[in-house]
């Protein structure tokens, strides 16, 4: 703060008082600059097959849900004002391959889930990733081949992933993978196969990350990636300007919406890529963010609920036009509550 505003600030006062407008909850309300709704949330949800346990230990009451339990599920949602969910698929380990060949399987779990879910509720938006961790016995988003995930040979398969998830009805798919140039190849693909109205949520600046450890033992790939890592295509903590690269370029390529993952840490990314494109901008609120809260509040170290509405308040606040979370359930729970 400069001198000269440190005088002015000083020179109003007592005139001007700013905790006036925070003395009630009424003009707390009045004045605040972010509000949060239920259209603002996607749920995101794991579908199992039957024979898989339901339990993920590192992620407190998140579940990994069969088809039928999924349905039950989404519907009490829907009731509360849930509009999307992001669907994330868990089969055995037997069926993981090195060239993912399981997602070809047109009766597949992810496959079949789609098909029901879009049945009961046609106005829910149904999201999915067409990356093949899901899939694969090695736990990349690609293909693993000579101890590298090739770019041109992994987005090949990913548009064909993309296609069959369109074709079982997904509203929307999710490319996660980061490989270079598959937001362009899945569009083409679509396109000409008829799915021009399935749009693209491009994992457009997903960082290589710790936070995703609950989320790899939920689909089981922690096990399949063991000492490897993604830094070879997922972004550098350390880099900003990176990611407003990557967002413009996967735009360039027919993108219709980007997502930042992960969020909380990834803010100020959030913050510039909304200032620089002014397109709809999405973060995921991811698995280790979740369970860092969900165990906090269980040791009593603080609120679950209090925070979590900070927390969805610092996303929308920094620019996000809405947050996939594994508690969007609990949001909606609370906005109802009010």
């Amino acid at each position: 703060m400069s001198d000269l505003s440190l005088k002015i600030s000083s020179s109003i006062y007592p005139l001007a008082r700013m905790r006036r407008n925070r003395r009630h909850d009424w003009i707390r309300d009045l004045v605040a600059e972010t509000s949060l709704a239920a259209k603002d949330f996607i749920w995101s949800i794991f579908v199992r097959e039957n024979s898989l346990s339901p339990e993920i230990s590192s992620m407190p009451a998140i579940y990994r849900y069969s088809v039928d339990e999924l349905t039950d599920a989404v519907g009490i949602a829907g009731d509360l004002g849930l509009r999307a969910i992001a669907l994330f698929p868990v089969i055995e380990s037997e069926k993981r391959t090195h060239d993912a060949r399981e997602l070809f399987n047109s009766g597949g779990v992810l496959y079949k889930a789609i098909q029901v879910l879009k049945k009961n509720f046609p106005h829910i938006g149904i999201i999915t990733d067409p990356a093949l961790d899901s899939f694969t016995d090695h736990g990349h988003d690609g293909l693993y081949i000579n101890d590298d995930v090739p770019n041109d040979e992994s987005v090949q398969v990913i548009c064909q992933h993309a296609l069959l998830q369109a074709q079982a009805g997904a509203d929307m798919v999710a490319p996660s993978d980061m490989m270079d140039g598959r937001v362009g190849e899945i569009r083409k693909l679509l396109d000409q196969k008829g799915y021009h109205d399935v749009g693209i949520m491009s994992y457009a600046a997903k960082y290589a990350s710790n936070f995703y450890a609950p989320f790899r033992e939920a689909l089981g790939s922690d096990h399949c990636l063991k000492k490897g890592h993604k830094r070879t295509y997922q972004m550098d903590p350390a880099n900003v300007r990176e990611a407003l690269r990557e967002v413009a370029l996967d735009l360039s390529e027919g993108a219709d919406c980007v997502m930042i993952k992960p969020g909380l840490p990834y803010l100020d990314v959030i913050r510039q890529v909304k200032d620089r494109f002014l397109v709809p901008t999405f973060a995921f609120h991811v698995s280790g963010e979740y369970a860092m809260l969900k165990v906090a509040a269980e040791a009593g170290m603080l609120s679950y609920e209090k925070t979590l509405i900070e927390m969805m308040t610092c996303f929308k606040r920094a620019g996000a036009d809405g947050v996939i979370t594994y508690s969007a359930v609990d949001m909606l729970k609370l906005l109802k509550q009010g």
